[in-house]
């Protein structure tokens, strides 16, 4: 099959009509239902049947999308990757952050990073963990920041700094005295979890097993910023990374450090066979004054 006709098919299967599928590509019905009925012809199998006036996929369609599907984000991501390329050029830095991360740390680099270079202009995008690897190989940006990457032979790292888990409450809940709370404090109280399988997640679900702490979870959301909301607002507690306690902090929310310390590295990654500009070699250099920073306070 011709990309054009993994288009065609993969639009019409995808919005359920050719006047749908001509919408969504910008071009007329009779060029849809031309290249469809060429397709069809070429493959030598009928892909849609006329069910009560509305198109059906075959059970050769649906066999033959689920391969189509993948050829089409594939094709997608190259040409995401050539509008990256001409987007790019010389004081211009394409980011990636995971959310914790955004929400105050790299606001601040920035902010410093432009009060010395104010000529350069930025795209940042909120990544997860899992999505690193894919933004630069795509190069939706050209540096990321997170929590211990993937390791992948394509990919560099440099660590930048060490990070802590902390538990955060309403105000009361601890005795503000203390200077951490364990695990069997935090096993006694109403729970906010975060459905994680970032390196922030592997690490508090080892600090439970080794502490053998039974929690009581009475609500799951997938990111530590949600969690702080909720506890924010007296929903229960939670155990999130200490940028995004730093984040959410207000009065009447309460921080506290875990005991034992559970730690993560805050990494800056890039693909090893595209070096960094010296843009983002001096961003790195403001990352860690930042962090550096916000581990003295």
């Amino acid at each position: 099959m011709r990309l054009r006709q993994i288009e065609i098919f993969h639009a019409v299967y995808a919005n359920g009509s050719i006047s749908a599928a001509a919408r969504a590509l910008n071009v007329s019905q009779p060029a849809v239902s031309k290249v469809l009925r060429h397709t069809e012809s070429y493959l030598g199998i009928r892909l849609f049947d006329v069910v009560r006036g509305r198109l059906a996929p075959t059970d050769e369609a649906h066999a033959l999308y689920r391969e189509v599907d993948e050829v089409f984000r594939r094709v997608s991501s190259l040409k995401q990757a050539a509008a990256n390329l001409r987007r790019s050029g010389a004081g211009h830095l394409r980011i990636g952050v995971v959310p914790s991360l955004g929400l105050e740390i790299l606001p601040q680099a920035i902010t410093e990073f432009r009060s010395a270079n104010p000529d350069v202009t930025f795209d940042i995008k909120t990544i997860r963990h899992s999505d690193i690897l894919r933004s630069l190989y795509e190069r939706e940006c050209d540096i990321a920041f997170g929590y211990d990457p993937p390791p992948h032979p394509r990919l560099n790292q440099r660590k930048l700094s060490k990070g802590k888990v902390v538990a955060i409450a309403p105000t009361g809940v601890f005795d503000p005295a203390k200077e951490a709370v364990g695990w069997h404090e935090i096993s006694n109280l109403d729970l906010i979890g975060v459905s994680t399988s970032g390196p922030i997640g592997d690490v508090v679900a080892a600090a439970q097993t080794t502490a053998q702490a039974d929690l009581k979870e009475i609500g799951s959301v997938d990111t530590y910023y949600i969690a702080a909301a909720l506890v924010k607002h007296g929903s229960g507690v939670a155990v999130v990374d200490e940028f995004t306690a730093m984040a959410m902090k207000t009065d009447g929310l309460d921080v506290f450090p875990i005991t034992p310390a559970v730690t993560f590295t805050v990494q800056a990654a890039w693909l090893e066979d595209r070096p960094l500009s010296k843009l983002a070699e001096r961003l790195i250099q403001v990352m860690k004054k930042i962090l550096d920073r916000q581990s003295n306070l």
